[in-house]
C-alpha cells in the first residue's frame, strides 16, 4: 500500500488485495460509519519510535518520577519549545459546494518567534516568548523563572522535557549541577513527543494564532500569542483538559 492514510479508497484497494472483493467508495464509507469509524486528522508518529519503549517510560520511570516528586513536595511540570509564524493557516472554511475556501495570506513579510513553556496537572503553565531561536540561554532563563516560582509555593521542580540536543549541552549540564536542590529534569524516550503534554498546549496556541486574519509585523505576532497565552495561563481548568487525552491519562 503506497497510501499514507486509511482513506476509503485505501481501504478499497485493501479490501480488493487480500480478498479479492471490490467495494464501492460509497460502500467502504457506509461500513466504516456503521462500525464506528470517522475520519479524524491523524498523529503523526516517527517511524523510528519503539512503542516498547514508550510503554516502558510509561510504567516505570514516570511513576518513579511521581513517586519522587510527592516524597519531595515537588511539582511535574512537562516543557516543551515550539516556533510561532504568522504564515500558518489551518483547520477547514466553508464555501459554496464546488468553489474552493480562499484564505488571505502574508506574502514577504514571514515574520517567526519560539516560545518555550510548561504546564502542569494542576492547570499552570509557565510560558516565555523569544524574538530569535531558542537556545541553552533562554532554557536556562525558564529553569531560574520556575525554580523562583516554586521557591515562593515551598516546593521543588520535576520538569520533563524531550531529547533535544540544547536539553543536554554542557552549559545546562552545570547549570542543572548547581541547582539540584531546587529542580530535576528527566527526558522522554526518543521519538515519543505524543507523550508530552506541553504539545497540546501548543497545539492550542497555534489554532487559535493560524485561525485569525494574518498579521503583518512581528511585534502584532508576539501580542496575540502573549494574549492568548495570558487567557491560558488564567484558565487553568483549560490546561487541565490537556491531560484528558487517553494516551496520557497516566499524568492526569
Amino acid at each position: 500500500m503506497e497510501s499514507a492514510l486509511w482513506t476509503r479508497g485505501a481501504i478499497m484497494l485493501f479490501i480488493e488485495q487480500e480478498y479479492a472483493f471490490r467495494l464501492s467508495i460509497r460502500a467502504v464509507g457506509d461500513y466504516l460509519k456503521r462500525w464506528g469509524f470517522t475520519p479524524k486528522k491523524p498523529i503523526k508518529r516517527a517511524y523510528e519510535q519503539r512503542p516498547e519503549s514508550v510503554k516502558q517510560w510509561i510504567d516505570q520511570e514516570y511513576l518513579a518520577i511521581e513517586k519522587r516528586a510527592k516524597a519531595k513536595g515537588g511539582e511535574i511540570h512537562w516543557g516543551d519549545e515550539t516556533a510561532l509564524v504568522n504564515t500558518d493557516v489551518r483547520g477547514r472554511s466553508y464555501a459554496p459546494k464546488g468553489q474552493a475556501p480562499v484564505t488571505m495570506a502574508v506574502r514577504g513579510t514571514r515574520q517567526k518567534l519560539s516560545m518555550i513553556s510548561t504546564v502542569t496537572n494542576q492547570g499552570k503553565a509557565s510560558w516565555m516568548i523569544i524574538d530569535g531561536a531558542f537556545n541553552h540561554e533562554k532554557l536556562i532563563e525558564l529553569f531560574e523563572a520556575l525554580v523562583a516560582d516554586s521557591k515562593r509555593a515551598g516546593k521543588k521542580v520535576f520538569l520533563i522535557l524531550d531529547n533535544l540536543g540544547v536539553h543536554h549541552c554542557k552549559p545546562v549540564k552545570a547549570w542543572l549541577a548547581e541547582h539540584q536542590a531546587d529542580i530535576e529534569v528527566f527526558y522522554l524516550p526518543s521519538y515519543s513527543s505524543e507523550l508530552n503534554l506541553d504539545e497540546r498546549l501548543n497545539a492550542d496556541l497555534k489554532h487559535v494564532i493560524s485561525t485569525r486574519v494574518p498579521v503583518r509585523t512581528k511585534a502584532k505576532l508576539h501580542a496575540a500569542a502573549k494574549n492568548h497565552m495570558a487567557f491560558i495561563e488564567t484558565h487553568p481548568e483549560r490546561v487541565k483538559s490537556y491531560f484528558q487525552d487517553p494516551r496520557v491519562k497516566y499524568a492526569a
